[in-house]
Formats: C-alpha cells, structure tokens, sequence
C-alpha cells in the first residue's frame, strides 16, 4: 500500500554529493502518492557539482520519480530556491503547467496559512560572506567523511547509525544559539506575513513544534535526518521519519538503509 497525501514537503537532498541518502529519498518517493510536491530548496548540490561532485544513477532515478508524478499522477510540483542550488534566482518565478519554481510559496490548510521557504535568507553567513559559507560547507563536507567512516566502523561492530554532526549541533552551544535565532527568524517572518506557521529547511535540524503562536516545521534533511513534512488529507501535518515510514514501506531490493550512497558511482 501507497502513503496517499495532499502533500509532501522535503528539502536539502543535496544530489551530486556521496552523502546525499539518495536511495532512502528515492524509495519515500516511490511509495508515497501526493497531490502537492513541495521540493525546499538545496534538492541539487550546485556548489558540489561545480567542484565535480559525484552524480550517480540514483540521483538521475530520483529526477525522473518527480518526472513521472509531474507528467503520470498528476502531481503539483513546486520547486523553492535553497542556497546551494541559487543559480535559479536569476530565473524567478518560472513556471510551466504544473511546475513552478518560486523564492517562497504561501500554502493553505484547513488549519489555517504556512509560509514555505528554504529559509537561507535569515543566515548572515550564507547571505553575506559568500567564501566564509563555502569553507563552513567544506568543513561540513569532511566532518560527514569522517562520520562515514566512522559508521562503517560500527556497522562492523554491529552498532546502529549515528550522526556525528547532529551530536556536535545538539551540543555545541554556538550551534545551538545559531539554530534557536534561526527559528525565532522564520517564526516572526510568518507573522508578518500573516501566517499561522512556517515551513523551511536549510539548518538540517527536523522540528514540530509551536514558537509562540506560530506553528514551525522543518523538513530536516536527506542527508543526516531522513526526515519530510506530509499533510494529511484532514488537513492534519506530520514530520516522517525514514526509519518509522521503512517499518510499513520496507525497501524490497534488500539494500541497505544506511548503504553508502557513493557505491552506486560503481552502477554508473
């Protein structure tokens, strides 16, 4: 049995890079039915594709699986500028049939209206210091190495999956300043807007929870979290976790979840 949805909002990707968890986000995708598809932003890693990246087969399969609910199940796609993929604001708004590719996007639910953005635009770093962002995504890019490594050490031993990075963010007390202004940003940003919530990604850091009166959501990310946003069709939202959505929707090739995802640079 499919997840039918009205819809999914997921964000950060970050295909063309090893670390992107291309097959989990392939596999959610291909057992879920939305009406609405909301891709926020960073889905194509433009800064590590510009560095030569690594684009595998799978990621060229996750393109054509957004493809085909475009063109075969009569899916919306909306499409939200992140800032590893900024290239496309030099082209925006576009839109063709049911596809847009927009900076933000107001979205309505019988609980009232959630302003959808990547959210970049509330990180000083990202926004201001171009060099100092790319050498933060470099040490974030080896941090991920290290942490991959790390993990092959403990599939050895048996161990279950952790992340590294996420440990350093939940502990780190700058790191959890820098996310706690970040959410207070978008928060207030909603209420300007007149919204009831607020739906981003960008930090990598899932979240469901209420700041004040406006309702925060952050799709997290396919690269640590393996988390996505659904709406219900009751109107009811949801943060999905890849492990829990795994126990009903079981991979059927017997791949592993936590696979490295660069092996499919041998398929290529």
């Amino acid at each position: 049995m499919k997840l039918h949805v009205r819809t999914i909002i997921l964000s950060d990707v970050h295909l063309g890079t090893s670390d992107s968890k291309v097959r989990e986000v392939n596999h959610f995708l291909r057992e879920t039915r939305c009406a609405r598809l909301i891709l926020n932003g960073d889905i194509i890693d433009g800064w590590q594709l510009r560095r030569g990246g690594s684009w595998t087969k799978a990621h060229t399969r996750f393109v054509r699986i957004v493809l085909k609910k475009l063109e075969k199940r009569d899916t919306e796609v909306i499409y939200l500028r992140g800032n590893h993929d900024d290239i496309l604001a030099t082209f925006l708004p576009l839109a063709f049939e049911n596809l847009r590719i927009v900076e933000d996007y107001v979205h309505d639910t019988p609980r009232g209206r959630y302003l959808v953005l990547h959210g970049d635009i509330f990180d000083t770093v990202t926004k201001n210091f171009v060099f100092l962002s790319h050498l933060g995504d470099w040490g974030y890019r080896a941090l991920l190495n290290i942490n991959r490594a790390y993990n092959a050490w403990r599939a050895w031993r048996g161990l279950e999956y952790w992340s590294l990075s996420r440990a350093i963010k939940a502990r780190v007390k700058e790191a959890v300043s820098h996310i706690s202004n970040f959410e207070d940003h978008i928060a207030r940003l909603a209420r300007e807007r007149g919204c009831t919530g607020v739906m981003c990604g960008h930090i990598h850091t899932p979240a469901d929870k209420m700041i004040g009166d406006i309702h925060y959501l952050n799709s997290g990310d396919w690269v640590e979290s393996l988390t996505a946003i659904v709406e219900h069709w009751d109107g009811r939202l949801e943060l999905v976790e890849f492990t829990q959505f795994l126990r009903e929707h079981p991979m059927e090739d017997g791949e592993p979840v936590e696979a490295d995802p660069a092996a499919e640079l041998v398929e290529a």
